[in-house]
């Protein structure tokens, strides 16, 4: 039994087909309530073939408690699988688990991709594949024609990266849904692009997208980590984070996957939540955001850093920063790590390490309750864009074109 899955392991493995000793890749697909699943496979079918092998790995899924509609969808999903796997003849090997009676404590999204993930570890453990990589996807997700050569490439290139966010984009035009629903996706992607860029802005060292359709690690390092968490929400921030945090996480940009926009009320954030909540707001025109000299705040503290380290007293000049610190006993923990280094290389990575992703959003919404308050999202945009000198040409963009310009100016980082 491999070590990783003997202690952390949810179940034994379910997987008996053999493995192809060049077998390089493992998409892992969580699928609850999913009517859709067959479309995502279709779009992973007509990708240009990888010089490696391919496995695909389905997790249907559902609570012991779930509602009679989910367990029909769910059924109904394992047959149109089945069937779509006897009509096509694709260049991967596609796998079906089937959990329906999952714990209610712990049902969900997180479990579910455990269940996956693990189940791929099993797979390159047994043809001792270490640095294999396991690739998350969403079963209501399209990709782009070289979504397995791109990822393929990209990990054979980055010997030393163990793992990396996909570049991700939503639709943002089509039939599928109203213009008010797209409004919304263009609102939603905007924040979440202005969110990271803020963090870059603020040279915080992990400013990475986490989202849990476009990632991906090797089994070595999942397995190191502790694998994934169980959470039935932001599980892909919580365990990405585990990843960014140990260097070299890297971004690729030269492939996409497009997430769906599509409402949901089963989690507490994340995209589903966010379309949910504007789709029932009472101002459509306006989406608030985080005040952008929240990350300016940031940014002096991290300036700050050697600062930090040489005093024994360390005072902020912004107010609201030196009462978050107070409120996390922020001095104590930092002399806590200057007695446990030896110089300020140490200490600048075990300060990150107190001072992750976690707490800069503890601060964000600390600052943001205190003093800061929300603003509208466009014109915090391009205010971080002129600090950041990425400005577009034309400050009269709407929300969809200023969207569009910051994929562009993200795509270009690699």
């Amino acid at each position: 039994m491999n070590a990783y899955l003997e202690k952390y392991g949810f179940q034994e493995p379910k997987i008996i087909h053999p493995v192809s000793d060049d077998l390089n890749i493992i998409v892992v697909i969580p699928c609850h309530n999913e009517p859709n699943i067959c479309e995502t496979l279709d779009a992973l079918q007509i990708c240009e073939q990888p010089t490696l092998e391919v496995e695909v790995i389905i997790v249907i899924n559902h609570s012991e408690i779930a509602e009679e509609s989910i367990i029909v969808r769910n059924q109904q999903t394992k047959e149109e699988v089945g069937v779509w796997l006897s009509v096509n003849k694709p260049f991967f090997n596609c796998f079906t688990i089937v959990e329906v009676t999952l714990p209610k404590k712990h049902a969900g999204v997180g479990l579910a991709r455990k269940i996956g993930m693990d189940e791929a570890v099993n797979r390159f453990d047994k043809i001792d594949k270490q640095n294999g990589v396991i690739v998350c996807l969403d079963a209501d997700c399209k990709v782009a024609s070289n979504y397995f050569q791109a990822i393929e490439h990209h990990f054979q290139m980055e010997t030393k990266t163990p793992g990396c966010a996909i570049q991700y984009q939503h639709p943002l035009e089509g039939d599928e849904y109203t213009d008010l629903h797209y409004s919304g996706i263009i609102n939603y992607e905007l924040f979440l692009r202005y969110y990271n860029l803020g963090l870059i802005y603020a040279g915080f060292p992990y400013g990475y997208h986490t989202v849990g359709s476009s990632m991906a690690v090797r089994s070595l390092t999942y397995q190191k980590q502790g694998g994934m968490n169980k959470r039935k929400a932001g599980e892909d921030f919580y365990f990405l984070h585990k990843i960014i945090s140990l260097g070299g996480f890297t971004e690729l940009n030269t492939t996409c996957v497009f997430p769906s926009p599509r409402t949901s009320d089963r989690v507490p954030f994340g995209t589903g939540k966010a379309m949910h909540d504007f789709l029932n707001s009472d101002n459509y025109t306006q989406y608030p955001t985080y005040d952008v000299k929240v990350f300016d705040i940031l940014k002096s503290l991290i300036d700050d850093l050697l600062l930090i380290y040489e005093s024994n007293d360390y005072k902020s000049k912004r107010e609201v920063l030196n009462q978050f610190n107070n409120s996390i006993a922020f001095h104590d923990k930092v002399n806590e790590i200057k007695n446990n280094t030896t110089d300020f290389k140490s200490f600048k990575k075990r300060f990150f390490q107190f001072f992750d992703a976690f707490k800069v959003l503890k601060f964000v919404h600390f600052a943001r309750d205190n003093g800061y308050p929300n603003k509208e999202i466009k014109g915090e945009v391009l205010e971080l864009c002129k600090w950041m000198n990425i400005q577009p040409a034309n400050d009269k963009l709407d929300k969809k074109s200023l969207l569009l310009h910051l994929r562009v100016i993200e795509a270009k980082r690699s």
